[in-house]
């Protein structure tokens, strides 16, 4: 939820909500803070102590209510922190957020200073703590063992570094003897002051605290006593009306802010220029591309403040989307246990002094982009897809900071790993660039106590008015010097400007300056999805009728129509999309435009709309918005003046803070101290105030109105309510609680995490097994790209996504960056381990001899994890851990084996106990149950997500050829040969052994197999063959394929064929059993038109009517155009419709043999392709003749070509018999167009007398002319052959 959206409504116009002073608690003493497990080797003043709520005011609000622990733990993320006379003590100033349940977000300020230590209690406390560390690393340095030598020596390494920070690190060895002595040394700790408000005002609360801090600090006393501030801030000032600006008065200078309109992007005010200098503008988008997609982000910086303001600029740049899930941009040391959260999330965790990435365990690291904010770089997850026209996009923000004066590239060339295999791709540097990033670091290190905000933004003002500045500046552009240094020098002026004088233009002006640049760099990435999603309502599917049934249904409703959005952009925006038209952020997105025709729009909602329908003014659905050119941002004039006219103009001024009525003699003033406030004048507001009242009756008259309507169906909090189940995923657990963390509060998280989980297996099969199922219902219409495959990718890919979650939930101790991976090693190398153990090689389990009755059709594959980690294992192809537990989750999908091997994977539950913690998803039985049921659905419907992906690896495969045991015709005296083809290739042609008939070969991935061809040499006495099916099958994936043949092979049997071209088909596994895996005898025909199709001259019984006849051929037509309907990479074999079972050729065939004279006379059976030939022949010797002189010239032409294809297909080397040469002739006339044309020429051929009933089809005209209709549809199509059909055809 974005800050506008959540305070408009109920929460009152109150500018601040709540001024806290959090701190040292005198009467507690020092309490170390366990929770954020610090070692007590450390020198005591490193340690962390508990830092407590001193004071708040006012004690609560009613519609903001005081979250005590949450606000401590983010004052003071770290606890308490003390320092002495000799180390630096400059203030620092950070901002936190706190998310509620309902997601609506309160943001703090804190302003933290040291505060010398009166009480003695805690200075002699601090001493004992100093003697006894001196007492024991005294005796741990003199025995030498190692382990806390080494501990010991590595929180020296720690001290020294931190030491190195302070200026006087020249004393600092006489310190680290003594440490700190009360007698010589002065004691500071920090405290903070905090404001707490609905808005992120943070420029107004920085300067609001930096000025109340000043007036303990000075050396005179403020005007008013610190009260009249602080009471003026509370109650006096309101809210900016939105659109307008206001003004308040701090201590010394008064301070202004603004909030943008109803039709602006809304309030972000935190400075983006920042963000992008930190991590330079490729690293930023592509940290944005990974949040989009709803990644696992973890931001790392020793600075608070830094991570707060890449978090906010972060998503304050999604609009019109908003996060969803868990927003914590400090995560306090107490609550390191988060990270192992198996959602998306969005962290900020502060790196402590002097250590390194590599020292940071993290749970899981598959889905997680790792930004290291202080040394501009960032790891990205393996294999994400680029955010669409990147590099366009890059130059176009880089064109509007460079309009600042702002370098583009500052942070440092982006080092993105996307795993450790692979080298930092850097850009090739040249010296200025590095002296360039170095000044910079030097700038950034001396401003990282101080805390500078980007400073250097002032750059270009500085030099307009400091004319040898501006000299310098042009001869060093002249020279080709870089002016890094130069860059430094001004900002240190500034810094100085700002902060000593207290220069008020000087930092209205660089405030300005920081607000246009925000709006700026926000439009460019606003007007992205304005052009992206310019037609989105199009797409979005209205299907109740009210809002009650809506909700209800919701989650078995479908919003929004994703085939046919993906198929209407272009392709280059297509691997981003589909990923991103997944997460929940476009479905909350979709949820809100839906519920928009019942209630108020969503604010982010409104402006998006009315964005687009501005743009749809401008170009009226211009193709230009469908293509991928670019378009650049058009308003970014406008934003910027909209700003700087209310900040040149102030709308509203608040009351000047005053004098209260307090007890005389209470707001003493004492230079360094912050005095402890009056409690009685600031928990109550003034009661005379116009709008307080205001908001207070029109408060009361909410409560009333809710009374009553609470009674009455839906109020809005149950419709909230319910509108939170109803939105479906992850929601459960959208924001952790930050406070009490007690055991079974972690638990409750846990178990939280436990059932979201389990919702989104459920989700996620359940659109798995839709999506696949539902195909036919959309197979007409969406014909553009290859969407469906690419859905389907993209939904395997996010199931890949939660399994990896899923496993990494509870981990004991993180090991590689695939959890799943690493628990399949464990689980691989102890069952390698009882294997040899039981010393016997699985080999022998295999039968290897063929049974000498042949009944076993094909040896059953033996169901193995182990098997299929050895086969991945064994892919050069892959090279991360990562894509080794997707590639092995893909193959076990393929093969409908993944819940059966998750299922034995964790059936060793030793080894789950060994890795996991008693909370983990993995330990809770009855959730892991419905958890492999869920996937044992996916076994309902056939995925190749393995073969269609891993294209160029090798596979093992084993043919088959299974002889019709007649008398003795399963031996063969001939040497027979089979090639086998598939969609990405063929295997050539490969002898079989004699009178085994099986073999096994190793070829590149065939893909889905469509053909075989099989064929002998016709050597010896027994040439003669009669076949019945040839069986293929992937060694790897077990996909076992049937190609029916039933027919003779052989010269002088059947119709002379040495060779035929058999179509497949996928067997499926007979037996749901767990061993049935593709084993077995091949099923029985599933219909029987198989039987029919063997041959249908040598079946006289059956005879198929005319009726049936045509309807076959019209069925057979149907199929091919409703094919190429489909989306290419869908479309599956069209070597089947041609030729397979119920294909064109075989209707064709049947058309052909109604009413043929196929009489045996001695013995010969005629053949349809004996028809053709005499028609052939009799054209032939009647073009001689010149009877066909007289025809018209096109006929000529038709009969020429037909004449010429049917003499090619009898000259080629091939020896594939009659019918096979019918079934090339129609496939050859389907593919050039000439069928349609060629069939009258049969029907007027005089042969067609002598050999054809008087009742035959072919002989009726209007049948015939109806068939020409119905074939000359296919003309639309390109038709291509499978090479196996038309090898050896010169054409």
């Amino acid at each position: 939820m974005s800050g506008s959206s959540a305070v408009s409504g109920a929460a009152p116009c109150r500018f601040a909500h709540y001024f806290v002073i959090c701190g040292i608690d005198t009467e507690t003493g020092l309490e170390p803070d366990e929770l954020a497990g610090e070692n007590f080797e450390q020198s005591p003043l490193k340690r962390t102590f508990k830092s407590k709520v001193l004071a708040r005011y006012p004690e609560n609000v009613e519609w903001n209510p005081f979250d005590q622990d949450a606000v401590n733990m983010l004052c003071m993320p770290k606890g308490l922190s003390f320092r002495t006379q000799a180390d630096r003590r400059d203030p620092q100033f950070h901002s936190f957020i706190i998310t509620k349940e309902d997601g609506s977000r309160t943001y703090g300020f804190v302003h933290t200073f040291y505060e010398e230590v009166t009480s003695p209690q805690i200075c002699s406390a601090m001493q004992t703590l100093y003697q006894m560390h001196n007492a024991e690393s005294a005796t741990a340095s003199t025995p030498s063992s190692s382990s806390s030598s080494s501990s010991s020596s590595m929180d020296s390494l720690a001290s020294s570094l931190d030491e190195a920070d302070s200026p006087t690190s020249s004393s600092s060895s006489s310190r680290r003897a003594g440490g700190y002595d009360s007698s010589r040394d002065t004691l500071y700790v920090s405290k903070a002051l905090c404001l707490i408000t609905p808005m992120p005002f943070m420029h107004a609360c920085r300067r609001f605290l930096s000025q109340l801090h000043r007036a303990v600090t000075a050396g005179s006393a403020p005007p008013l006593p610190l009260e009249s501030y602080v009471h003026n801030i509370l109650y006096e000032v309101p809210l900016p009306a939105p659109g307008r600006s206001l003004k308040f008065h701090g201590v010394y200078e008064p301070i202004v802010c603004q909030r943008p309109g109803l039709g602006e992007l809304q309030l972000a005010d935190f400075p983006l220029a920042e963000a992008f200098n930190l991590l330079g503008v490729e690293n930023l988008v592509q940290v944005f591309t990974c949040t989009l997609l709803e990644m696992q982000i973890l931001l790392y910086s020793h600075d608070y403040q830094r991570l707060m303001t890449v978090a906010e600029s972060i998503t304050t740049l999604l609009f019109p989307f908003q996060w969803q899930h868990v927003y914590v941009p400090i995560l306090p040391a107490s609550l390191l246990h988060f990270l192992d959260a198996p959602v998306p999330y969005l962290m900020g965790l502060q790196s402590k002094e002097g250590t390194d990435r590599s020292k940071l365990e993290l749970p899981q690291e598959a889905n997680l982009c790792f930004v290291d904010i202080d040394n501009h770089y960032i790891e990205l997850p393996e294999d994400f897809p680029q955010f669409p026209n990147k590099t366009e996009f890059i130059k176009e923000l880089s064109e509007v900071l460079l309009s600042y004066g702002l370098s583009a590239n500052t942070g440092a060339p982006p080092r993105t790993r996307s795993s450790p295999g692979s080298a930092p791709g850097s850009t090739p540097s040249t010296p200025g660039r590095e002296r360039k990033t170095v000044a910079l670091r030097q700038l950034e290190d001396d401003g990282r106590n101080g805390n500078l905000a980007g400073e250097e933004l002032a750059v270009l003002e500085l030099l307009q008015g400091n004319a040898t500045l501006e000299r310098l500046q042009a001869l060093t552009k002249r020279t080709g010097v870089t002016v890094a240094r130069v860059d430094a020098l001004r900002a240190g002026v500034k810094a100085q400007a700002t902060e000593g004088q207290g220069g008020r233009t000087a930092a209205e002006e660089e405030e300005l300056r920081s607000a246009k640049l925000n709006v700026q760099l926000r439009e460019v990435f606003a007007s992205r999805f304005t052009t992206m999603f310019a037609d989105y309502e199009a797409f979005v599917i209205q299907s109740a009728p009210d809002l009650e049934s809506w909700l209800t249904n919701r989650e078995q409703m479908h919003n929004f129509d994703k085939a046919s959005f993906l198929s209407d952009q272009p392709e280059p925006y297509l691997p981003f999309l589909s990923h991103f038209i997944e997460t929940q952020m476009f479905a909350t997105f979709i949820d809100n435009k839906i519920m928009s025709q019942w209630e108020e729009k969503e604010p982010l909602l409104r402006v998006f709309d009315s964005r687009i329908d501005k743009a749809r003014l401008y170009n009226v659905r211009a193709p230009s918005l469908r293509s991928s050119s670019y378009q650049r941002c058009s308003i970014l004039k406008e934003s910027a003046q909209a700003i700087e006219q209310r900040l040149m103009k102030i709308d509203h001024t608040a009351i000047h803070p005053h004098l209260l009525d307090m007890k005389i003699g209470q707001g003493k003033y004492e230079q360094g101290f912050f005095p402890k406030l009056q409690a009685d004048v600031l928990n109550t507001g003034p009661t005379n105030n116009k709008w307080s009242h205001r908001t207070a009756t029109a408060q009361r008259r909410k409560d009333r109105h809710r009374q009553q309507t609470e009674h009455l169906g839906l109020d809005n909090d149950l419709k909230e309510k319910y509108m939170q189940e109803a939105r479906s995923l992850g929601k459960n657990l959208r924001q952790p609680k930050l406070s009490d963390l007690s055991p079974a509060v972690i638990a409750q998280t846990n178990w939280k995490f436990v059932e979201g989980l389990l919702k989104e297996c459920r989700m996620k099969t359940k659109r798995m097994l839709v999506e696949k199922m539902g195909r036919e219902a959309v197979e007409l219409g969406h014909g553009e790209a290859n969407i469906t495959g690419l859905e389907e990718n993209t939904l395997i890919a996010s199931l890949c996504d939660l399994l990896e979650r899923i496993w990494s939930h509870g981990l004991q101790v993180k090991q590689g960056k695939s959890a799943l991976w690493s628990h399949l090693l464990h689980y691989q190398a102890r069952e390698e381990k009882l294997e040899q153990q039981k010393a016997e090689s699985p080999v022998s389990n295999v039968p290897e001899r063929r049974k000498s009755d042949c009944s076993i059709a094909m040896p059953s594959l033996r169901v193995s994890l182990i098997q299929d980690m050895r086969h991945i294992q064994s892919m050069s192809e892959i090279k991360t851990d990562v894509g080794r537990a997707r590639a092995w989750i893909r193959l076990s999908l393929e093969k409908k084996l993944l819940s059966q091997h998750l299922k034995q994977l964790l059936s060793r539950q030793a080894l789950t106990k060994k890795l996991y913690k008693r909370y983990a998803f993995l330990r809770c039985e009855e959730e892991k149950e419905q958890f492999l049921f869920h996937l044992l659905s996916l076994n309902a419907v056939d995925y190749f997500c393995f073969t269609s992906v891993f294209t160029t690896i090798m596979i093992p495969y084993r043919v088959v050829i299974i002889p019709i045991k007649k008398l003795s015709n399963t031996m063969t005296t001939s040497n027979p040969w089979v090639c086998v083809s598939g969609e990405l290739g063929d295997s050539g042609i490969m002898q079989i052994p004699k009178n085994v008939l099986e073999m096994t070969f190793d070829c590149q991935n065939l893909g889905k197999l469509t053909t075989v061809q099989l064929g002998h040499d016709n050597a010896g006495l027994l040439a003669k063959w009669l076949v019945d099916c040839v069986m293929v099958r992937n060694e790897i994936t077990g996909h076992t394929y049937r190609f029916p043949c039933g027919r003779w092979l052989g010269k002088g049997v059947d119709d002379g064929s040495l060779e035929r071209v058999l179509i497949g088909e996928l067997v499926v596994p007979s037996g749901e059993e767990d061993s049935g895996r593709g084993c077995g005898t091949p099923p029985m025909q599933r219909s029987p038109s198989q039987t029919r199709r063997i041959s249908i001259t040598s079946l006289r019984g059956y005879k198929p009517t005319s009726a049936q006849i045509q309807e076959a051929i019209g069925e057979a037509v149907n199929n091919i155009v409703k094919h190429f309907h489909k989306p290419e990479k869908e479309r599956g074999s069209l070597t089947v419709l041609l030729c397979g079972e119920n294909s064109l050729v075989a209707a064709l065939e049947q058309f052909f043999h109604h009413g043929f004279k196929s009489a045996r006379l001695f013995q010969k059976t005629v053949f349809v392709w004996d028809f053709v030939e005499k028609a052939v022949a009799y054209m032939e010797s009647a073009d001689q003749m010149g009877d066909l002189q007289e025809t018209a010239e096109p006929l000529g032409m038709t009969c020429q070509s037909l004449c010429h294809y049917v003499n090619a297909i009898n000259s080629t080397p091939r020896n594939i018999g009659k019918d096979g040469k019918f079934q090339l002739l129609v496939c050859l006339g389907a593919r050039d167009r000439l069928l349609p044309q060629w069939l009258p020429l049969l029907v007027e051929c005089p042969v067609i007398l002598r050999m054809y009933e008087d009742t035959a089809l072919l002989r009726d005209r209007t049948t015939v002319n109806a068939l020409i209709g119905v074939l000359e549809t296919l003309h639309d199509f390109p038709v291509t052959l499978e090479a196996s059909l038309v090898k050896g055809i010169d054409l």
